[in-house]
């Protein structure tokens, strides 16, 4: 067989080239979401920029893949891609944490491009592969149809791989530099068996550049920027201490604060929507008197701590979905668990099922996948739910986020007035005027019974929080025509980010 023929791969190691390509291509995809969620989000929007990145990636591969095994001879091209490819998969969490630390939002530029070229190139394989294997056109049927079913059992390995073991083993830049890693030892096998015994000399001296170039990849994922104290299954983890306060600690997921925590002092709430949240507790229920509380969301666990300093024998519940996060509580911001405090790693609106009917005084909604709340938390069936665990009389807080015109917060106040007979808002009062570029944390109080909203705007005012209550025909108005979130129709993402203002 001459040099140039096509048919020099057996259908072993072709399949292993195809089956390795896709795998590595939804690897990822799948891992460029969480480099990119302390900048943007885990948003409906960044998915889909992500899946249609490396959409667009895996067709430009396939195409010009295809062009360039009938230009030149595929036998010299596989190689090549492959270790072009681990090169680029190796230097994504520098590149894109570089990137997103001066950039910003506008890392998706950036991001687009590293997973651009390494999905192209790795897709490229798959007819490059399927030209070696052509020997005879009567077959073209079989060797094409049976190398697309393997690159597509390919992607899903690689899927279920990332999302069930990878993300939750391994950090995600050990992920990248072990897959690039891999693919460029995979490029050295490929030209060994394609020059055959006599020419592994000159393999390994053209492997060398490669090899090389996956040390930069390898010192700045480890020591570049935007490294996490701890890489959960969901977030990148990091405790930042207080500069002004001795025991202070803010916990920060992908990029966001999401809770303070005193270490000395569990009563110190820094954070202005948590000390809403606590003025609820606080004038709900007889001061000092032990209550029973749900939580959806844990974070720092903040408010479970601040009831049980103040209302000793409280017991809370807490449904929280990340263990890493927990743990860094644990590790990190001294939290002690114990009989009063059951912190359930577990979906909130899994968790709530387990929680008996009329059982809880107080539930607190609370829970984030970066600045919104994870939609199946938000719809009357949720909330269906958290009225059937509330004993009579008892209360309802959440914490939420909008901007501009507050469409989640209108659609969410709506949502809670189907089924709870008393909604309030409280806000900032430039949050409740709407004023352009205003907006931030929202704290919605749903009860059966009447809220004691004269109590709790002055538990407010004695905080000094500069914040606002409103109910009644003046929240009527407020919200106005808002929608009723569902579970068959709930834009939470889009109601939010489409007029939201930076953070």
């Amino acid at each position: 067989m001459s040099e140039n023929a096509p048919g020099v791969l057996g259908p072993k190691v072709a399949a292993a080239l195809v089956f390795g390509a896709s795998a590595a291509v939804l690897v990822v995809e799948l891992v460029s979401l969480r480099l990119l969620a302390p900048y943007l989000g885990l948003t409906l929007e960044t998915n889909t920029m992500v899946i249609g990145i490396a959409l667009a990636a895996i067709a430009t591969g396939a195409w010009l893949g295809g062009k360039a095994a009938d230009g030149a001879n595929p036998r010299r091209l596989l190689g090549p891609l492959l270790a072009v490819s681990g090169v680029a998969v190796s230097l994504m969490p520098f590149v894109v944490r570089g990137a997103g630390e001066v950039a910003g939002a506008s890392v998706i530029l950036v991001a687009a491009f590293a997973i651009l070229v390494p999905g192209a190139l790795l897709s490229a394989v798959s007819p490059i592969v399927a030209k070696l294997r052509l020997t005879d056109l009567a077959e073209t049927g079989t060797v094409v149809g049976s190398l697309s079913g393997i690159g597509t059992v390919g992607a899903i390995a690689g899927t279920v791989l990332t999302g069930f073991v990878f993300v939750t083993a391994f950090p995600v830049s050990l992920v990248l530099v072990g897959l690039g890693v891999l693919l460029v030892v995979a490029a050295v096998a490929v030209e060994v068996h394609a020059r055959r015994l006599h020419d592994r000399d000159a393999v390994v001296s053209r492997a060398v550049l490669p090899i090389a170039l996956l040390l930069p990849g390898a010192l700045g994922a480890a020591w570049g920027p935007g490294s996490c104290d701890a890489e959960t299954v969901y977030h990148c983890a990091q405790v930042v201490p207080d500069p002004n306060r001795a025991e202070g600690r803010t916990l920060v997921l992908d990029g966001v604060r999401h809770s303070y925590v005193d270490l000395a002092d569990p009563t110190h709430l820094e954070f202005e929507y948590v000390q809403a949240l606590a003025s609820v507790a606080d004038t709900a229920f007889p001061a000092g008197e032990a209550r029973a509380a749900y939580h959806l969301g844990g974070g720092g666990l903040t408010l479970p701590r601040y009831l049980a300093e103040m209302r000793p024998g409280t017991t809370s519940v807490v449904s929280e979905i990340d263990r890493g996060v927990l743990d860094v509580d644990v590790e990190r911001l001294g939290l002690e668990t114990g009989p009063d405090l059951d912190v359930r790693i577990e979906d909130g609106r899994l968790g709530i099922r387990r929680i008996g009917a009329a059982s809880q005084d107080l539930v607190i909604g609370d829970a984030f996948g970066g600045v919104t709340i994870p939609w199946h938390l938000t719809t009357r069936e949720a909330m269906v739910e958290v009225d059937r665990v509330l004993k009579p009389g008892g209360v309802y807080a959440a914490n939420l986020i909008d901007f501009g015109p507050m469409s989640f917060v209108g659609a969410e106040v709506t949502t809670l007035q189907t089924v709870f007979d008393h909604v309030v808002l409280a806000a900032e009062s430039e949050t409740i005027a709407k004023e352009r570029g205003s907006g931030g944390n929202v704290v919605v109080v749903a009860s059966d019974a009447p809220v004691d909203v004269a109590a709790l705007g002055a538990r407010l005012a004695e905080r000094d929080l500069g914040w606002e209550v409103i109910e009644g025909a003046a929240l009527d108005a407020w919200v106005g025509d808002a929608m009723v979130l569902t579970d068959d129709h709930a834009p939470v993402d889009q109601l939010v980010t489409l007029f939201s203002s930076p953070r």
